[in-house]
């Protein structure tokens, strides 16, 4: 993806980092956030998806409690992160309010995103606020996670929801203008990289790590971003972001800051993932005219078309869509585990409450997490 092609992005993730987001520690930017939540709505408005990933809840709450250096035990940073969080929701709130649009605050942990029934949970859940305009403000959760299950930086949690929603483009914004061919606080004849592939050997001797303090990333784990969010076909641009409409004019195509560029498009990637990398626990087979839905149509599973179920399977894991003679048409992530499969397969999606005594997701396998084989 070129930067031209950003015009036709419809789904962006805006990473924004502490260090911008409080001055360099000194209490939250409300000025810029006010600029940044300009551009945002104004994406919105323009029927663009927009997820906002913000770091700054533990910065925020070291203000807040008058820490000058950054807390080194676990339940201190969960305090300041606990703190810190209040000031950045109701910021952000004020803001997108102002543009007539609601945000929703999202706390994830590594465990939401690795194990699968809540990595569909969590994805249902941010692509219907999106359905609804509302601009998903996500955080590292900060107030319970452990040293064995938190992202470890806000770059690489950006990343992963970009791969979860399927973004097409990862914004990072910074205290840097990009990557640079070296240090430019040490080196004179470094430059600024415009673009260069995610593949390029050159990244990881070209990217240091922080040294503000604030945050618990540098360059290198905004490269490391880069290649996760690749993984999924999504390009990522690093920025200033004390730009002015430094959003806006990445979409517009400017030569902003550095373009990493993904090795494989959004579909194949989104394919390759489904097929091959995810083990099948169980088969849905189907009548012929669900199958020629899928094939001709395109769309969604719906539980009516299901004729049998085997297989043992929960909620989110890879099953086999098979149509009557055995033959493999399809892979997903079911919507249902085989115990509620088996009880509403060739059922209307209206029975569902009567039959299970609740009403749930209305397909068996949403099209957004189904391929063809």
């Amino acid at each position: 993806m070129s930067r031209t092609d950003f015009a036709n992005v419809k789904r962006v993730v805006v990473k924004i980092g502490s260090s911008l987001l409080t001055k360099g520690g000194q209490g939250l930017d409300k000025t810029a956030i006010t600029a940044w939540v300009r551009q945002m709505a104004q994406l919105r408005h323009q029927s663009i998806d927009v997820v906002l990933v913000s770091s700054g809840s533990v910065a925020e709450g070291m203000c807040r409690l008058g820490l000058k250096v950054r807390p080194k035990t676990l339940h201190e940073l969960q305090a300041a992160a606990a703190v810190g969080q209040m000031g950045l929701v109701r910021v952000f709130d004020d803001n997108f309010q102002q543009h007539g649009l609601h945000a929703a605050q999202v706390l994830l942990t590594h465990d939401d995103l690795s194990d699968r029934q809540r990595y569909l949970n969590a994805r249902s859940t941010l692509l219907t606020l999106l359905k609804f305009g509302v601009v998903p403000v996500i955080n590292e959760n900060d107030t319970v996670a452990t040293e064995e299950i938190r992202f470890g930086d806000n770059d690489t949690l950006a990343a992963l929801v970009a791969n979860l929603i399927e973004a097409e483009l990862l914004i990072i914004l910074t205290d840097q203008q990009g990557l640079f061919t070296g240090d430019p606080s040490l080196y004179a004849d470094a430059v600024l990289i415009s673009e260069i592939s995610v593949n390029d050997d050159r990244l990881d001797s070209m990217a240091g790590d922080s040294r503000s303090g604030l945050g618990r990333g540098g360059m290198s784990t905004k490269v490391r971003a880069a290649r996760l969010a690749s993984r999924s076909g999504a390009a990522t641009v690093v920025a200033a972001g004390a730009v002015d409409d430094v959003i806006t004019s990445v979409f517009y195509g400017l030569d902003l800051g550095t373009h990493f560029l993904p090795d494989i498009e959004p579909l194949v990637a989104r394919k390759r993932w489904l097929a091959g990398q995810l083990q099948v626990k169980g088969q849905l087979t189907l009548d012929a005219g669900a199958v020629r839905v899928l094939k001709s149509d395109g769309k969604s599973l719906l539980a009516v078309g299901v004729k049998s179920v085997s297989g043992q399977f929960e909620r989110g894991e890879l099953v086999s869509c098979l149509d009557e003679s055995g033959l493999e048409i399809a892979r997903g992530l079911v919507n249902y585990g085989n115990t509620e499969a088996q009880l509403i397969a060739g059922k209307s999606s209206s029975e569902f409450e009567k039959i299970l005594g609740y009403a749930d997701d209305s397909e068996m396998i949403h099209r957004d997490n189904m391929v063809l084989v």
